[in-house]
Parts: structure tokens; C-alpha cells; sequence
């Protein structure tokens, strides 16, 4: 059996983007992300129409010139609402994601370093919040400080942690055997400035693929809590509170639902297959495969 480490090589900038932009999965999810990021950008500066703006005569247009994606109960363009709803949905997930990495890579890295009790600890505690889903954690969050996009930022975020500590401890457990991790040993580092210097620079590519799955499933936690009241709250908007909104209004006018759905269903697929992609591209076993 071959010592060599598993870890991928060091590659240039360019091998990567020749890699990646051939893979049809890192393309479509790069393009997509790259769209829905920049309409939520785009937000900041101009929207078609004013959000804010009550308008009961225009109220719940059909899709048109004026309106591309119709207007809702009270007159607001939907388009208008889909795009500063992207900016509170990105938002929330990516400082959810943020709490993830921040504090589940240094737990699970730690856990891997020191194993025995420590290792042990740290896992059970793992399992403890795996079994407080985000849901039910914002549920309880809301319960003492009421309902709010932050509480769902901590819920989503909470729930992250484990996720991340567990790829990172995976990640780290296969490298400490490994023979350059045993000659850094030798030589006196440290089990801190071994994890800094060689596990998280090997391990970085798993949780860049995992970070863009959570993203992802934070997107949908986001729109789930708002959709039950818990997320963001009036006037902000979300995509999830404008499907609860939607929700009595569906024979009537389904566009209500479908457009900010689609949104939805987009920004997770696109981020879904640039996951798959990021993986493809960097796991070494999948280049050799190919």
C-alpha cells in the first residue's frame, strides 16, 4: 500500500479554472450563484420599484410589461421584493454558515489533535445539538427573545457547528497518522501549529464543498423559519414570508408563490452543483477517476 498522503497537490490558479469551468456542474452552479448574488447586490442601489410602495389599485397584477413578475396583495412588485428578499436570505445563511465554520473546524480539529476523553466530550456534545434541529431551535430562541432574522442567524448557526466539527475532526483523524504529519512531530511542533500548517490547508477543499452544501441548506432553514413567522419580520422581506403571505392567495393568484418558490428551488439548486462541482474538481481520487 502506498504512504504517500492522500492530499491533493498544490496546483496553480490556472489548472484550477481549466478544471473547473470544464465541469458542467461547477459552470451551471457558478453562473447561477454568480446571478442570484448580484441581483442581491444589485438590490442595494436599484430595484424596479419601490418595496415600500402601497398601491391597492395595482393590487395582485397577473406578470406584465410593467410587472414582470405580477404584483402581490398589496400592490408591490414581486420582482422588486424577490431582490431585496435575495440580500436577507444570503445574509442570514452566510453568517450561519460563518458561525459553522468559526467554531465547528476549531472544535473538530481540536477533537482530532488530542482524542482520548477530550475526543470523546466533544462528539457527545455533537450529538446533543444534532438533536435540536434548527427549527426547533429557533423555536426555543424565539420562545425567550422573540421572534427576528437574528435568532434565526443563531438558530441556523447553531446547528452548523456540529456539521463542521464533525468534517473537520473526519478530516483531521485521516491526516494525523499520515508520515509528514508523524516527521512534523518529530521535529517538534506542536499539535496547534500542526493543525494550522498541514490538516487545515489539506482538509480545506472538504469543507469548502461542505460549506457551499450548508449554504444551501441554510437558504432553505431561512425561508422555512420566515415561513413560519420566525425569521425575518415586516417590513423586511424574505422569501419565506412572502410565500407565508402567498399561501391564502393560491387560486386566485398563484404567482404569489410560484416566483418567490422558484427563487427558492434556483439559488439551492445552483448552489447544490457547485458543490458537486468544487468536489469533482477537487478530490484527487475524482481526477484520477477521470
Amino acid at each position: 500500500m502506498s504512504t504517500e498522503p492522500t492530499s491533493p497537490p498544490v496546483e496553480g490558479a490556472a489548472h484550477f479554472v481549466r478544471a473547473a469551468f470544464s465541469n458542467v456542474s461547477f459552470v451551471t452552479g457558478f453562473a447561477t450563484t454568480v446571478l442570484i448574488a448580484a441581483m442581491a447586490l444589485v438590490s442595494f442601489m436599484w430595484t424596479p420599484y419601490d418595496i415600500t410602495l402601497i398601491s391597492i389599485a395595482d393590487k395582485q397584477l397577473t406578470p406584465s410589461v410593467q410587472h414582470l413578475f405580477g404584483t402581490d396583495h398589496f400592490g408591490r412588485d414581486i420582482l422588486s421584493m424577490i431582490m431585496v428578499g435575495a440580500r436577507n436570505s444570503i445574509a442570514v445563511a452566510f453568517v450561519a454558515v460563518g458561525i459553522g465554520i468559526g467554531v465547528g473546524v476549531p472544535l473538530g480539529c481540536w477533537a482530532a489533535a488530542r482524542g482520548g476523553w477530550i475526543d470523546e466530550v466533544l462528539m457527545r456534545f455533537n450529538d446533543l445539538v444534532f438533536a435540536f434541529p434548527a427549527l426547533l431551535s429557533a423555536i426555543m430562541i424565539t420562545a425567550i427573545f422573540g421572534p427576528g432574522a437574528v435568532n434565526a442567524i443563531i438558530a441556523i448557526g447553531i446547528f452548523n457547528v456540529p456539521v463542521f466539527a464533525r468534517v473537520a475532526r473526519a478530516g483531521a483523524m485521516a491526516l494525523w497518522p499520515r508520515e509528514y504529519i508523524l516527521a512534523a512531530r518529530a521535529s517538534g511542533k506542536s499539535a496547534t501549529l500542526i493543525t494550522i500548517e498541514h490538516i487545515l490547508p489539506n482538509i480545506a477543499s472538504i469543507l469548502l464543498v461542505q460549506a457551499t452544501i450548508q449554504f444551501a441548506l441554510g437558504i432553505l432553514a431561512e425561508a422555512g423559519l420566515s415561513y413560519l413567522g420566525l425569521g425575518a419580520q415586516p417590513p423586511m422581506t424574505s422569501w419565506g414570508r412572502m410565500l407565508f403571505d402567498a399561501q391564502t392567495r393560491m387560486m386566485g393568484a398563484p404567482h404569489l408563490a410560484i416566483f418567490p418558490g422558484l427563487a427558492i428551488v434556483v439559488t439551492v439548486l445552483g448552489l447544490n452543483l457547485l458543490g458537486d462541482g468544487l468536489r469533482d474538481v477537487l478530490d484527487p481520487r475524482l481526477r484520477r477517476a477521470r
